[in-house]
């Protein structure tokens, strides 16, 4: 190998990249969906239940393990309706991440705080009067869930 393509590799492999974000909508039989009161890295917003993809999953087993871990809800499949680029949380934080949201009205069980290290309580909200302050990527994937939208453009800048 060139002592070039090293430096290069070197060089490249530091760059900070985004990282990927779950975010999960879960629709209730009257129409609501799933918001928890946020602890920790995320106080004191509000958002869907989420974290982040592992090496090696797919976007549902990531949504089914992270409802679970937080809530204690079983879901079944769950479907991708959109992805948005959070640049609220870089621009405060500087930490940059894509989320995919995704969707499902099946479950089984009744949300419990499983995690109250980052999570309060959880509650069961109109997904057009959700609570503030409200977490940028949720807040982002409720807003494409309305629209109808698998992505709004500049949606950080509304």
């Amino acid at each position: 190998m060139s002592g070039r393509f090293i430096v290069e590799n070197l060089i490249f492999n530091r760059m900070e990249r985004p990282k990927v974000g779950i975010g999960v909508i879960i629709k209730n039989s009257k129409g609501q969906i799933l918001i928890g009161k946020r602890k920790g890295s995320h106080s004191p917003f509000y958002s869907i239940p989420g974290g982040h993809l592992e090496m090696g999953e797919t976007f549902e087993q990531a949504a089914v393990k992270e409802v679970l871990e937080e809530t204690g809800i079983n879901i079944f499949s769950p479907k991708v309706i959109c992805v948005t680029n959070n640049l609220e949380t870089y621009q405060n934080e500087g930490k940059h991440y894509i989320s995919v949201t995704l969707m499902t009205d099946q479950y089984e069980g009744i949300p419990v705080v499983l995690e109250p290290d980052k999570c309060e309580s959880w509650q069961w909200v109109a997904p057009q009067a959700i609570p503030q302050p409200h977490f940028d990527a949720s807040a982002y994937a409720i807003d494409c869930y309305l629209k109808k939208a698998f992505y709004i453009p500049n949606q950080n800048s509304q």
